[in-house]
């Protein structure tokens, strides 16, 4: 494990500036972010099966690609949770005297990269692989997601640039391993019990 990194010595006023905003904002916006800060998540999974479920009309690759945009998600996950420890990064609410929107995580849950960031930007990469509006559209919203983790004071500017970063690349490289399968592949499958995941109106 290296040295923890003192993540308020990176971008520290940076941070205590956007936590002081959220505190002189609405109620009803720091409620609004806050939710979306812990649940949105959600979103990119449903925009994974709308995704899935519009690549079928096209046909058993399409289907196969975006069903392997879930796995790129993981792999980025567990590439962006295998850096934490390296790092060793304690949060800011940690370092820093200010209350947050978001209670602080506990001890040992560190804070470099943000997993929540780095998981709604690998979603937005891969989604590209298979619809380039659901790409857009996860795009803006990994966006908001990066922004909002700041805004609760979880994590410092620097934790959501390097999740976006690591989070991006690893689903893009995993995307485009991924989508190499063998020749008639897809439609050998598509022969199979699993039709109904690889073409609309089977089953």
């Amino acid at each position: 494990m290296m040295l923890g990194l003192s993540g308020s010595s990176v971008d520290g006023p940076l941070y205590t500036d956007v936590v002081d905003l959220a505190h002189r904002s609405p109620g009803w916006l720091d409620d609004a972010i806050a939710v979306w800060s812990a649940y949105g998540l959600a979103v990119f999974a449903l925009l994974m099966v709308v995704g899935w479920w519009r690549a079928r009309r096209n046909g058993a690759v399409a289907a196969m690609t975006a069903l392997t945009v879930p796995v790129a998600v993981v792999v980025a996950f567990a590439v962006n949770s295998a850096v934490k420890p390296l790092v060793a990064e304690d949060r800011p609410c940690r370092h820093l005297v200010f209350r947050t929107l978001e209670a602080c995580p506990a001890r040992g849950d560190w804070s470099f990269p943000s997993n929540h960031t780095a998981v709604a930007c690998a979603a937005a990469v891969a989604l590209f692989f298979v619809s380039r509006r659901l790409g857009v559209v996860a795009s803006v919203c990994a966006l908001a997601m990066a922004a909002s983790r700041v805004w609760v004071g979880v994590h410092y500017p620097h934790d959501v640039v390097a999740g976006a970063a690591l989070g991006g690349s690893a689903a893009f490289i995993a995307m485009k391993i991924l989508r190499r399968w063998p020749t008639g592949l897809a439609g050998r499958l598509a022969e199979t019990w699993l039709r109904p995941l690889l073409a609309a109106g089977a089953g």
